[in-house]
């Protein structure tokens, strides 16, 4: 199976659409990377493949290999260079059914069965090589993906070799009250949750310097608590990311803006600011230092 030299493997999930499972899994995947592992996403929200488009690699085929696929890379790895005061970079990749379609507009209209031959086909048939962790990207619900997904890999992949899941919900009650649902999912399947990450709790004004929190806050703490299930944080809605990801623009901000207790720099905005990778131009945004956390509780949670 093409996972076996994966050492670590968490699922991303919510109850509910919409809620910035891609986002989030997006700035896990980067910061991971930023500390030296290399990593690798899969999509498998196959009506929804959305992962190309964040990770600005749309135009990009997969590879065919011997016995499979090649997964396209984001970036490749580099070593420390303590001489140039180079940090280190894991190498990222991804694999998408965005990649596959003739079309990114073109619709998958398939039944259970076709859905459920592709998730174990991608678990199967992507050579990833070595890697520190795999990241997978799931579409909202307990459908059948997800327990395709889960079913292939308990049976498999090596004991300790699925982390567990990070669930992703927002403040509202709504969302909490389907989020709760995906928790019972995984506790009725057997997967660990890691934690929970509580997305879009706040706006980070552009041109006020202040973070509002226009959707309430602490609705997913207060359910983490209820399940006795690990917080990782709250991540608020950054429209510098949006334009990052977007128009590749690099983050700016206000004089005097505050995220998470943190004063952002104030930047300049050349031209020559928006050259560079999407993982350079990440270091800028507000919510790096956020998701520094989140990934510093998540190693932690993930260990055995």
């Amino acid at each position: 199976m093409s996972l076996t030299n994966v050492n670590e493997i968490i699922l991303v999930l919510s109850g509910k659409g919409g809620v910035g499972k891609s986002s989030v899994t997006t700035q896990l995947a980067l910061t991971l990377s930023l500390r030296g592992h290399s990593v690798g996403i899969l999509d498998i929200d196959l009506t929804g493949p959305s992962m190309p488009r964040f990770l600005g690699i749309e135009s990009s085929k997969v590879k065919q290999a011997p016995g499979g696929w090649l997964p396209v890379p984001v970036h490749e790895g580099r070593d420390a260079n303590t001489a140039e005061d180079v940090k280190p970079l894991g190498s990222l990749h991804c694999m998408s059914l965005g990649f596959l379609l003739g079309n990114r507009n073109d619709a998958v209209v398939w039944r259970g069965p076709k859905k459920t031959a592709m998730v174990r086909q991608f678990l199967s048939d992507v050579h990833w090589g070595n890697l520190d962790y795999l990241l997978i990207d799931t579409p909202p619900g307990t459908s059948d993906e997800h327990i395709s997904l889960v079913e292939t890999l308990l049976k498999n992949t090596a004991p300790g070799q699925v982390s567990g899941a990070v669930v992703v919900t927002t403040p509202q009650a709504i969302s909490v009250s389907d989020v709760r649902k995906e928790i019972n999912f995984c506790k009725k399947t057997g997967i660990h949750i890691l934690g929970v990450v509580e997305n879009m709790a706040g706006f980070v004004c552009p041109n006020c310097a202040e973070c509002t929190n226009v959707f309430s806050k602490g609705g997913g703490e207060v359910m983490a608590k209820d399940f006795s299930v690990p917080f990782l944080g709250s991540v608020p809605i950054d429209p510098a990311f949006i334009a990052l990801i977007e128009e590749g623009k690099r983050p700016v901000y206000p004089e005097g803006t505050v995220v998470a207790g943190q004063e952002m720099p104030e930047e300049t905005t050349e031209p020559e600011d928006d050259a560079g990778s999407l993982v350079e131009k990440y270091q800028s945004c507000s919510l790096f230092t956020i998701f520094g956390d989140i990934v510093g509780q998540l190693t932690a949670n993930a260990q055995p």
